[in-house]
C-alpha cells in the first residue's frame, strides 16, 4: 500500500477491524518511511448483477429503471418513495444472497410483483399489466380474480 503522505510503498498494518456498516475491513496503517498513519478499507469486489432479457441479451441490473417502473405504477397512490426503495433493496439483497450473478428478467419481475402485491394492490395490477403484457381483457380479468 502506497503512503498518501510520502509515496513510499511499504506500510504496516497497526489495527484491523470490521467497519461500522459490516461491509468492509477497516485497516489503520503506518508508513515505514515517514511514520504517518492512515486508514484503508478493504471490500469484497462485487460482481455486477446481469439481467437476461426475453430476447436472450444480458444487461446490467438498472436500479433506476426498476424505480421508474414502480413510480409509474404507484402514481397517485399513497406509497412513499422510501417503501419503493426498500422494495428494490429487498429484491437486490435476495439476488445477491443467492450468489447468482445472472438472473432472468422474469424472475426479477416476479420478485417485484410478489412484494408489490403486499404493498399496494392497485400498483400491483398496474405493474403486472405492463410486465405480463396482457393481450386482452380476459388475461387482465384472470389476474384480477387471482388477487381476490
Amino acid at each position: 500500500m502506497r503512503c498518501p503522505f510520502c509515496g513510499h510503498d511499504e506500510t504496516k498494518v497497526v489495527d484491523s477491524r470490521t467497519s461500522e456498516s459490516q461491509d468492509a475491513i477497516r485497516r489503520r496503517r503506518e508508513c515505514l518511511s515517514c511514520s504517518e498513519r492512515f486508514t484503508t478499507y478493504e471490500r469484497r469486489e462485487e460482481m455486477p448483477l446481469m439481467v437476461v432479457k426475453k430476447d436472450g441479451a444480458a444487461e446490467p441490473f438498472d436500479r433506476g429503471k426498476l424505480l421508474r417502473g414502480l413510480t409509474v405504477a404507484t402514481t397517485k397512490r399513497d406509497v412513499p418513495m422510501e417503501q419503493l426503495e426498500a422494495l428494490i433493496d429487498s429484491v437486490m439483497s435476495e439476488l445477491h444472497n443467492s450468489f447468482r450473478y445472472e438472473v432472468d428478467s422474469r424472475q426479477v419481475g416476479d420478485m417485484v410483483l410478489m412484494r408489490l402485491k403486499e404493498l399496494d394492490k392497485v400498483a400491483y395490477v398496474r405493474f403486472a399489466s405492463v410486465y405480463k403484457e396482457f393481450q386482452d381483457l380476459d388475461e387482465f380479468m384472470s389476474e384480477l380474480k387471482g388477487l381476490s
